[in-house]
């Protein structure tokens, strides 16, 4: 018996791409837009998280180029020891100002800002209190810390309370996404947060997907319930709306200060590379320059919401610009997903442990940058291809 054997007996994959039924790791060949170039094919993006569009703007290339030019390609070592520049701190401060808090620290990588942040908030014999859709960077932080993981029933405010109440007279943090990243609904942060105030517990909210989509200025969900101060942490990403890669906490400059120097996943992690930085600064400068972005962004959500509906998609319960096609089984889904890429639309099929069995769905999401005839143009293979399969 050997630790390889597992490697060696996975064949699940292997059997999908022998199907013609494997949607991962697509290469792409161009710039992350509402077109990409997908396996050679020209294909309508529409399902990247790129929800402002920025990626490819003229001014955050320009100061990911600037920033290469100027500090060179990385900074060989930790934010502890040798790797803080000067615009990691820029960058701190401008985040902490967006969602309203006294100070922010940013991570490599959004995963690592939830896994570190969660694995060194939650000692033993403390509780970490998730939805049960919470995104996976939670739920392994949770694994990490040596806490205790409570879970609660996607959205269902009884469910956590009856959480909230055997836990009672306990230390207990609360983790949720702003915007859950497959069902696209809200979470009822007015409600979860006037029970960690009655139970007297802390709040913390993943704006992974709800920054430059909620809130003023695209602050995030706490914003957008104008309850910032009722929240304790806020954890964002830069590998959507602000079209880089990294991630960041924000909290009361007492929490950053003893996450600086107690999270592993930030002192043991070379930190984030000089153009990416700089990219995220200049992403943040345009949402807030631009609010018409977002506006846009909007627009194209509640079109192509009603016109879903108005086919007869099952939508869920989202109400945000990820927009989910609830199909049933998995071979439905991945028979859509080809379909749809025969017809040049790349979209995402998503199938179990993600969801539930037979809750397979076809994850969409938009961007301000899409205009009407792209819209319009998916529109039409959507309505063709429910029908074919007897979707709608």
């Amino acid at each position: 018996m050997s630790i390889l054997d597992k490697c060696y007996n996975y064949t699940d994959a292997k059997k999908a791409m022998a199907m013609g039924y494997y949607p991962y790791f697509r290469e792409i060949s161009s710039e992350q837009d509402t077109e990409v170039i997908c396996n050679g094919k020209k294909m309508l993006m529409m399902g990247s998280n790129s929800y402002l569009g920025l990626t490819n703007h003229p001014k955050v290339k320009e100061a990911g180029i600037l920033a290469m030019n100027k500090y060179g390609s990385g900074c060989a070592g930790s934010r502890f020891l040798n790797g803080t520049l000067d615009i990691h701190l820029e960058l701190e401060a401008e985040l902490a100002k967006l969602v309203g808090k006294e100070a922010a620290l940013a991570y490599p990588t959004g995963y690592q800002a939830n896994v570190g942040c969660i694995s060194t908030m939650v000692n033993k014999n403390e509780y970490i209190v998730t939805d049960k859709y919470d995104h996976a960077s939670i739920i392994d932080g949770c694994k990490l810390s040596d806490g205790t993981m409570v879970r609660y029933n996607h959205n269902d405010m009884k469910s956590l309370e009856r959480c909230l109440q055997k836990l009672e007279g306990e230390s207990a943090l609360i983790v949720v996404d702003g915007i859950f990243s497959m069902e696209g609904d809200i979470a009822d942060i007015p409600a979860i947060s006037v029970l960690a105030s009655k139970y007297n517990a802390q709040l913390m909210v993943d704006e992974a997907h709800s920054l430059g989509v909620l809130g003023n200025n695209g602050a995030g969900a706490a914003a957008h319930f104008d309850l910032t101060p009722k929240t304790d942490l806020i954890m964002g990403t830069f590998s959507k709306s602000l079209a880089s890669v990294g991630g960041f906490i924000a909290a009361d400059e007492t929490i950053i200060h003893y996450l600086k120097h107690k999270s592993r996943a930030l002192i043991f992690s070379a930190s984030l590379p000089p153009a990416s930085t700089a990219s995220v600064l200049a992403a943040l400068k345009i949402m807030k320059e631009e609010p018409e972005r977002i506006a846009k962004l909007w627009e194209n959500t509640h079109y192509m919401m009603d016109e879903f509906k108005r086919m007869g998609y099952n939508t869920g319960t989202s109400c945000t610009p990820v927009i989910p096609l609830h199909v049933g089984d998995m071979m439905r889904a991945f028979n859509m997903w080809a379909r749809l890429g025969e017809e040049g639309v790349f979209i995402n099929p998503v199938i179990p442990p993600a969801v539930p069995p037979n809750g397979c769905l076809i994850r969409c999401s938009f961007m301000a940058t899409h205009t009407k005839d792209q819209l319009d143009m998916a529109l039409d293979k959507f309505q063709i291809i429910g029908k074919e399969l007897g979707i709608i």
